[in-house]
């Protein structure tokens, strides 16, 4: 797992979207094993990534289907399998139509949190290759993240895995974290030798200004 971090407008999304190619750089190369990602197939390359943003994409449709979207032949036992691994399983089987519930156009029908989990089931179910999770859990509240952070962890032991964080305690175990700061990465390491060497440090600052922030709340 890789994790992004930094200040806003440091270049942590675009490094998301370049991944995916939304656009392409105009100096440089993004490599995937070792080839560039304009010499492959684009929609053979979209269809090896699951994204979760801020604001997950839901189209009107039931929760299955949504769910379903990247993996349509999935079997019922897989589906409520992802779904219980985003933590939004329960929550499902509450509503009166269950996993057969119209969501809505966007997902108006949803919370921010309920489109975000549903939109994690549907990448876990995807098994995907390349995982990216942009601020993945931002609307999710501790305890709701603390399960999906968990079922995260699993995901990205058989994908490659790019995180975009916006609490840092999410990203600790993370094998390489890197710090973004005016579009460049200025500093890298795993948690601890980016503390250890860089005690002053952008990342160390984050730190501090975070758990201080965690301790006072």
């Amino acid at each position: 797992m890789v994790a992004l971090v930094g200040g806003s407008g440091s270049g942590k999304s675009t490094v998301i979207w370049l991944i995916q190619r939304f656009y392409d750089p105009i100096r440089g190369r993004v490599l995937m094993g070792g080839i560039d990602l304009r010499e492959l197939d684009l929609k053979w390359l979209r269809r090896q990534i699951a994204l979760v943003g801020q604001e997950p994409s839901l189209f009107a449709g039931s929760i299955r289907e949504n769910i379903a979207f990247g993996y349509p032949n999935a079997s019922w036992a897989e589906i409520e399998a992802a779904a219980k691994e985003a933590y939004i399983h329960k929550f499902i089987c509450s509503l009166p139509q269950g996993y057969e519930t119209e969501v809505g156009e966007s997902g108006v029908q949803l919370s921010g949190g309920q489109k975000q989990r549903i939109a994690i089931a549907r990448a876990i179910l995807k098994k995907s290759k390349v995982l990216l999770l942009d601020e993945a859990s931002s609307a999710l509240d501790l305890e709701s993240e603390k399960h999906i952070q968990n079922a995260l962890k699993k995901a990205s032991r058989r994908a490659t895995t790019v995180v975009v964080a916006h609490r840092l305690s999410t990203i600790r175990e993370a094998n390489f974290i890197a710090v973004m700061k005016d579009g460049a990465v200025a500093e890298y390491g795993d948690h601890d030798t980016l503390m250890a060497a860089h005690l002053d440090g952008i990342y160390a600052n984050l730190v501090r200004t975070e758990t201080e922030a965690m301790a006072f709340a």
